[in-house]
């Protein structure tokens, strides 16, 4: 796969050369290196609630993947479903307004109409259509880079040069040291590393407390899912991968539930596969069986991250300023 992944990493790495649009507004995108999960949706969460404290008025742009809306659209979640819009900003709509939209051009659009003062992009960090004034790029500390090949020999989305040329800040949650070499490659280029933890929630940890269980999980990379369980103290007796956004059928979670009964285990999942699973209750058992365990990205300093999106929005709004194409 290495001469494929050579030339699928010339054309991404061109792309990412093109010229781009100026939304109007401050753009921070939340992205990553490679295919996969590393924490992008709590890391949105974070900075959303980070910049509502600065005052901002932040709306969500997502692509909306694995929902079949084209967009430009605000999501509902009275009335969308994952299959709609995708399960995570169906997710994040819970907390913060969210557009999705295939075209983000048109998609900045929106939210500049829905009062956006700052719009953060979860995801799109390779993708040139709209200028970011800040790239907050996620990496998980165990994970790491995987090959550090790119796709389809490896998980990366371009060449790491060229990506890293463009990081404004690296997040590194967790406290492995798989991410120690993209960490000190962003620092000598003058660019802050930021640490952060993925703590579970108070009430997920109370429902949990004592029980032994049966997690599954459909995201992007279910291992850290039961890591962070383990972590918690949670007993995790037996596991079930499934895809990345996989759409559960009721046989699979029936299956999933007798399971869990004939052992006395308790079914518990993430936040995302758990927004999947309501969309669909009409037609498989209510989620109520089902425990999701929710988590809150922390940093370890706080202070700093604050002071560097200060600085990014400062300068996006300068007299002169433009976003990088």
């Amino acid at each position: 796969m290495a001469p494929l992944g050579e030339v699928y990493g010339l054309i991404a790495s061109a792309r990412m050369q093109s010229r781009s649009f100026d939304a109007g507004i401050p753009v921070l995108c939340v992205g990553n290196y490679h295919a996969g999960g590393a924490g992008k949706t709590p890391t949105v969460l974070a900075l959303t609630g980070l910049l509502r404290d600065l005052s901002e008025a932040p709306v969500v742009l997502s692509r909306g993947y694995g929902g079949r809306s084209q967009g430009p659209i605000r999501v509902d979640p009275s009335r969308h479903t994952a299959a709609d819009v995708g399960d995570e900003p169906l997710m994040l709509a819970l907390t913060v307004p969210v557009i999705v939209a295939r075209d983000r051009v048109a998609g900045a659009a929106l939210a500049r109409s829905q009062g956006a003062t700052v719009i953060v992009m979860d995801d799109g960090f390779q993708n040139p259509a709209i200028g970011k004034n800040g790239s907050f790029i996620v990496i998980d500390s165990d994970r790491g880079l995987g090959n550090g090949r790119v796709f389809p020999a490896g998980p990366l989305r371009a060449p790491l040069k060229p990506q890293l040329d463009r990081t404004d800040a690296l997040i590194v949650i967790g406290t492995g040291t798989a991410a120690v070499a993209v960490a000190t490659a962003v620092t000598a280029r003058g660019k802050p590393v930021l640490s952060a933890q993925l703590k579970p929630d108070a009430a997920s940890l109370e429902a949990l407390g004592g029980k032994r269980v049966l997690a599954f999980a459909g995201i992007g990379d279910p291992g850290r899912f039961f890591r962070t369980l383990r972590g918690a103290g949670i007993d995790v007796v037996r596991e079930r991968v499934f895809a990345d956004h996989h759409p559960f059928s009721p046989g699979e979670i029936e299956a999933l539930l007798a399971e869990a009964r004939g052992d006395g285990l308790t079914l518990v999942t993430t936040e995302k596969d758990m927004v999947r699973l309501r969309g669909a209750e009409s037609s498989m058992q209510p989620a109520r069986d089902i425990v999701p365990f929710a988590v809150k990205l922390e940093f370890n300093d706080v202070a700093r991250l604050r002071k560097f999106v200060v600085e990014q929005l400062s300068r996006a709004r300068g007299k002169n300023h433009r976003p990088h194409d």
